[in-house]
């Protein structure tokens, strides 16, 4: 027997419920259209096309494996320059070319490449090439790193300051004016050197450690060490003619056959060994990002981690409240672990993905628990300022752009503007549930005696009570409900 429960009328449950029911079959769908465009965008990236070069299939002749390096260094570049390395150690290739174009990037990832090629077997000949690339900040490192460096007319190196290095804060004092004499005053100055002492500190600190390194790669393969800590102080650069002249790189090239035929005859050191280079006519094979490296460089991009993470929350924030959807909990799923395998990756700054994570949380509230648009405008300001210090990094290439910002909360703004809409239009249907909901229903007599007897209604067979004398068959209205008893009248 239906068995209405107490009363369930209160305007937040009578309105909120038909409209979030509706809501999550809206976003389930929006949900798969997105993750359907974000699978689209990685495959694409996975079958983006590598430059070419010549290539030979056989890997015993003696040929040159050749890298590319390419845009900002993350942890996508690590790992392709690494087992690229590794690969030319296990086919027994001549040399490794690690042709690079970049503008710079993590630390971390630096590092690592760094250390490949220091311990690498096989020498590494590093190229800024073609015309017009550059290899600034990290790639400064790496092409000292590099057993022979070189460069193509018309390119440049240089400006190796550390920016956050290490996850810390970006270099620069306090500007902040001099407060007025006077006990406060005294009181800020003090506070004010402090903070200058201690930021001065922190960039003594990383930029000390930096020179270090770059000094001992430096001194390790012979070239200019004092130019390489201007790079790093000042942020000096220099052009391929005078980084030539400088000592900074060992010779110009025109292209990677005249950077074989340059490095031949030159004495390297390769795993404490003094090894004279057999370059020239090396025959070259490119060696492209494999399908790892391409899913990995297109997860790792901060844009797309916090896509994935947004269309995670929401999708088993549904699933949740809609037990048995499935499409939003599994596409949920998998959205939220890639985004947060890209988050491990990168240098996340954890009060940031808190500030994205109580964003998302509140902006989802706010279509369930409707706040007048508090919980939307609050969870919005969260979401911005947090995607704003997501990455604690200002590596290039490595920031969240403000369109992409703008584009998950101005979704997410429109969900809340959906949910309120459908909540508004909710409100003037009627209750369809508890005692209200059977107000107004119509049902027919199954039997009657002295005022009591049974009707059919809703379905269901119901106790009634009536001033009316009634008979079986007789159509009634319910005009009220006393526990699990029925008032009916007689339907006109």
């Amino acid at each position: 027997m239906y068995r209405p429960g107490g009363p369930t009328t209160s305007a937040a449950r009578a309105l909120v419920l038909p409209g979030a029911a509706v809501a999550a079959g809206v976003v389930a769908r929006l949900a798969a259209i997105v993750f359907v465009v974000v699978c689209a965008i990685v495959v694409s990236s996975l079958a983006a096309p590598a430059p070419a070069l010549a290539r030979s299939t056989d890997t015993s002749a003696r040929t040159a494996l050749v890298l590319t390096l390419d845009g900002a260094i993350g942890p996508a570049s690590a790992d392709y320059v690494v087992r690229g390395i590794r690969r030319a150690e296990r086919e027994g290739a001549a040399a490794v070319v690690l042709r690079i174009d970049t503008p710079g990037g993590l630390d971390t990832s630096m590092r690592e490449i760094v250390r490949a090629i220091v311990a690498s077997p096989v020498p590494v000949l590093g190229f800024v090439a073609p015309g017009g690339a550059r290899a600034a900040s990290a790639g400064t490192y790496i092409l000292y790193a590099c057993h022979v460096a070189a460069m193509a007319p018309g390119t440049n190196l240089g400006a190796a300051t550390p920016v956050a290095i290490g996850g810390g804060l970006p270099f620069g004092g306090d500007d902040k004016p001099a407060a007025p004499d006077g006990k406060d005053g005294a009181k800020e100055r003090g506070t004010g050197t402090q903070k200058r002492a201690a930021d001065s500190t922190m960039e003594a600190k990383a930029i000390n450690d930096a020179v270090a390194y770059i000094r001992s790669l430096a001194e390790m393969r012979g070239r200019n060490a004092d130019w390489a800590e201007r790079a790093v102080r000042e942020a000096a650069s220099l052009p391929a003619s005078e980084a030539q002249s400088s000592k900074v790189v060992d010779f110009i090239a025109r292209d990677v056959d005249d950077l074989l035929a340059r490095a031949d005859g030159r004495t390297v050191t390769l795993a404490g060994e003094s090894v004279a280079l057999r370059t020239a006519g090396l025959e070259q094979r490119a060696v492209d990002p494999d399908w790892r490296s391409r899913l990995l460089s297109a997860l790792t991009n901060p844009s797309l981690a916090l896509i994935l993470m947004a269309i995670g929350f929401y999708g088993l924030i549904f699933e949740f409240l809609n037990p048995g959807a499935l499409y939003p909990g599994i596409i949920g799923g998998i959205c939220l672990l890639l985004g947060l395998y890209a988050l491990s990756v990168l240098p996340v700054n954890y009060a940031g993905l808190g500030l994205v994570v109580l964003g998302l949380l509140l902006m989802i509230a706010e279509a369930f628990t409707p706040s007048a648009g508090a919980a939307a405008l609050g969870g919005a300001v969260a979401f911005v300022l947090g995607a704003t210090i997501l990455i604690d990094t200002e590596a290039p290439g490595f920031g969240v752009p403000w369109t992409s910002i703008g584009a998950i909360v101005a979704a997410s703004l429109a969900f809340s503007l959906l949910v309120l809409r459908l909540l508004w239009r909710a409100r003037a249907r009627p209750v369809k549930t508890g005692e209200r909901g059977m107000l107004g229903e119509r049902g027919t007599v199954l039997e009657w005696n002295d005022g009591r007897g049974r009707v059919l209604a809703a379905g269901e067979r119901w106790h009634a009570e009536s001033d009316a004398a009634l008979e079986s068959g007789q159509r009634v209205r319910v005009v009220a409900v006393d526990g699990l008893v029925l008032r009916v009248v007689a339907e006109s």
